[in-house]
C-alpha cells in the first residue's frame, strides 16, 4: 500500500479527539465528505462531523479491517467500534463499512464516501426504533 493510505489507515484507527486537527493535513481543503448522514464539501465541515461524533459517542474508534488501492482510488473496509452515551453506554455498538476514497495531485484526500447499511447497522440496535425496523424487515422480507 502506498504511504497515503497507510497514513490515512492509521489516522482513523488512531484517531483521537486530541488527533482530530490532523484531518486538516490529510484531506485537502475542499474535499467531499458522504455518508449515510451527511454530504459536505470541505474540510472544516468534515471535521465539524467528526468533532460531533465525540461529543454524541462514548471511546469510538475504527479499525481498519482491508484496504486495496488502484491509481489514485483506494477503498477501506472497516469497523466502527462505539457506545452510544444516551443509551446503555455499557454496550458496545459495531457498524462495518467501507469507504471509498480518492487522492489529489498532492496525496491528499479529495473524495470520501462511506457505504453502510444505516438500518441494520444502526437503527435496528436502537430501542424501540430497533424493534420496529425489524418488524419491517421481517414483514418486507
Amino acid at each position: 500500500m502506498s504511504n497515503r493510505l497507510q497514513r490515512v489507515a492509521a489516522f482513523y484507527e488512531t484517531l483521537t479527539e486530541a488527533t482530530l486537527g490532523e484531518l486538516r493535513a490529510l484531506y485537502a481543503r475542499e474535499a467531499y465528505f458522504k455518508d449515510p448522514f451527511n454530504e459536505v464539501r470541505d474540510v472544516e465541515a468534515i471535521h465539524t462531523i467528526f468533532t460531533h461524533m465525540f461529543v454524541s459517542l462514548h471511546d469510538p474508534r475504527f479499525v481498519i479491517q482491508s484496504q486495496i488501492e488502484q491509481a489514485n482510488e483506494a477503498f477501506l473496509t472497516w469497523e466502527f467500534r462505539f457506545r452510544i452515551k444516551r443509551f446503555k453506554p455499557e454496550t458496545i455498538q459495531v457498524i462495518r463499512g467501507a469507504s471509498h476514497l480518492r487522492f489529489d495531485t498532492e496525496d491528499r484526500v479529495c473524495f470520501h464516501r462511506d457505504y453502510w447499511d444505516a438500518a441494520e447497522e444502526l437503527y435496528e440496535k436502537l430501542p424501540v426504533v430497533g424493534a420496529l425496523m425489524r418488524y419491517l424487515k421481517k414483514r418486507v422480507g
